[in-house]
């Protein structure tokens, strides 16, 4: 079956309709009433000679052959998408509205985005400066950095390096209250942890095979890292920090490591984008500029991922 050109504008109505699991919210955003909405579902569904959703007076849900259908959408879209901006930007120069994500640490990150800003005057830089997990594509983001394996299957990512976490605390804090000397003298300690801010669940801190069974104390918590490394520089306890965001205040002085070598696991940073085969020279210009920086940042701390 050959799908005439006006179903794009029906494709892009499914979409949105299954991923907000409603007509009328997806008409808001394609411009659509929902009864207009609905009529293009149900004229789609006629074409494809099956049924896509299963609807209910307040909510609709995907069938099975919504589902696999919508993995198919998406492709095309993107392709859509990007056969467009292939089009209009060939040999055109970056620019335009650039929106990113980025994780709370202004020492590895920030300085790479200013000269990212100074390089590409042309794009305008909206970011978004958080600790909390971000839809990519639900949130419409070009592009975002984070720690963690990427998981989601439509997003297209780069590694940007490894780093080991570490336990540090400040000297004044350590004069007051002694170094602990082993993993089990944490308990005695006053702990700084990162709070989940989807969940609620504080992180485990790596220091063991199993860390959800290390039963460390909680005397602040937070649901951004910078809090956390302020709070330790300033002598409120110990925490369990990525070291690229704690290096320099240790060659400083600010703050001493404890126990090196004892967190057991390591990270990596990357940055992801929505998939397409051809991505707007924006994203292109940002993924390639970070890359290259960041290396060099990694590549110059002393310190390897352990």
């Amino acid at each position: 079956m050959v799908m005439p050109v006006e179903s794009i504008g029906a494709l892009h109505a499914f979409v949105h309709a299954a991923e907000k699991r409603s007509f009328k919210l997806a008409g808001q955003i394609v411009g659509l009433t929902p009864s207009a909405v609905g009529k293009a579902m149900q004229k789609l569904e006629e074409q494809l000679g099956v049924s896509l959703f299963h609807r209910s007076t307040r909510s609709v849900a995907l069938t099975d052959e919504g589902r696999m259908f919508l993995d198919r959408c998406r492709t095309i879209l993107a392709e859509i998408e990007a056969a467009q901006a292939e089009i209009s930007y060939a040999g055109a120069a970056p620019r335009g509205r650039l929106k990113v994500s980025l994780p709370v640490e202004p020492t590895l990150l920030l300085p790479t985005i200013s000269e990212f800003g100074i390089a590409y005057p042309d794009i305008e830089l909206d970011l978004d400066i958080n600790d909390r997990f971000v839809d990519v594509i639900e949130e419409g983001f070009d592009a975002v950095i984070r720690s963690g394996e990427p998981k989601d299957s439509r997003l297209r990512h780069r590694r940007l390096g490894a780093f080991a976490w570490c336990l540090v605390a400040s000297p004044d804090y350590l004069s007051r209250n002694g170094t602990p000397a082993t993993l089990a003298d944490l308990v005695q300690h006053r702990c700084l942890r990162h709070r989940f801010p989807e969940t609620g669940r504080l992180m485990p801190w790596p220091v063991a095979p199993d860390p959800e069974a290390v039963a460390l104390p909680v005397s602040i918590a937070a649901t951004m890292m910078e809090p956390l490394l302020e709070l330790a520089k300033r002598g409120h306890g110990i925490a369990c920090l990525p070291h690229f965001a704690v290096h320099r205040s240790i060659e400083s002085k600010l703050l001493v490591e404890l126990l090196p070598g004892k967190c057991e696991q390591s990270g990596t940073l990357n940055v992801l984008w929505p998939t397409s085969r051809y991505p707007l020279p924006k994203v292109r210009v940002f993924v390639d500029f970070v890359v290259a920086h960041l290396a060099k940042e990694f590549a110059s701390l002393s310190f390897d991922a352990r």
